[in-house]
């Protein structure tokens, strides 16, 4: 559909297990829609039989596919935008199986931060549960703080689309890469639509003192100390919050960055797929340092 841009393949990888929801987060236009899009497109073909636009695909049976996709308002029943948005999640998560699958293109964005997050966080814990529902999912959403929920909660993983930043603009990569973007560069955006200078540098200047105000570290917070809803962490004993209090100077948390590295084999590596990996462990250096 785009004439000048060429399209991008990207591997998806659902399953029952450690891979049940995929939190997918990163800026506008920058391919989130066509990426879950044609997950459920190629689920469909899938079903009917169909030959799909893959070099290999394994597609297990799946009952009904359930999608919450873009703004719409129902204004002559007396419903609006973030109205219909709720019935849509009341009927999905009132409907689907463990073996639906379900695509969520935002969650949340019609009301208040706080209302939306909450809801957001919660029908993830929902749909993550596997004694309430369990069912394959991707989950694309502008709240980065759900993020936290990888490694607290069972079968919830992080995804995000590579961006690479040149000045005050952006290129979109289209690419899928393992981790969670660390915003949405929404200002970007508006600038390329054409917003006028004066509003975008003033909005620019109340990014930077919102920031001071981020609520991300809560959410981290709160995802730590309830684990979830399907998996709770262990209270540490004394003894080991003591230890964990005198390891002042972490020196080796980083290893793990630097094992990868060692482990990149440069000469199978294609340039963009070299890109990406070094912009996601950028980003992972980055998310500990802050």
């Amino acid at each position: 559909m785009l004439r000048d841009d060429m399209f991008v393949s990207n591997d998806v990888f659902l399953d029952n297990g450690k891979n049940r929801l995929s939190i997918i987060t990163g800026p506008n236009m920058a391919g989130k829609s066509t990426y879950m899009r044609q997950t459920a497109l190629i689920v469909l073909m899938a079903q009917i039989g169909c030959f799909v636009p893959a070099d290999e695909a394994n597609v297990g049976i799946c009952d009904r596919i359930f999608t919450r996709v873009g703004a719409s308002d129902d204004l002559a029943s007396g419903q609006s935008t973030f109205m219909v948005e709720m019935t849509e999640v009341a009927n999905i998560l009132r409907n689907a199986t463990k073996n639906s699958l379900i695509v969520l293109d935002e969650i949340g964005r019609g009301t208040s931060t706080f209302d939306g997050l909450s809801i957001a966080w919660a029908v993830v814990e929902h749909i993550s549960n596997q004694k309430l529902l369990g069912a394959k999912t991707l989950f694309a959403t502008h709240y980065h703080e759900l993020t936290e929920l990888e490694g607290t909660m069972s079968g919830v993983n992080n995804y995000c689309i590579a961006v690479k930043e040149q000045g005050d603009d952006i290129v979109f990569l289209r690419k899928i890469i393992k981790g969670g973007a660390d915003k949405s560069y929404g200002i970007q955006v508006a600038k390329l639509a054409g917003v006028p200078d004066t509003v975008i540098i003033r909005a620019k200047e109340l990014l930077a003192e919102l920031s001071d105000a981020d609520i991300t570290a809560k959410a981290k917070e709160i995802a730590e100390a309830n684990g979830g809803i399907t998996q709770r962490k262990a209270v540490p004993k004394p003894d080991e919050v003591d230890l964990q209090q005198m390891s002042l100077f972490d020196t080796v948390k980083d290893d793990d960055i630097i094992r990868e590295l060692g482990e990149l084999e440069l000469g199978n590596m294609t340039p963009i797929d070299a890109l990406n990996t070094l912009y996601r462990l950028q980003t992972k250096l980055k998310n500990r340092w802050q």
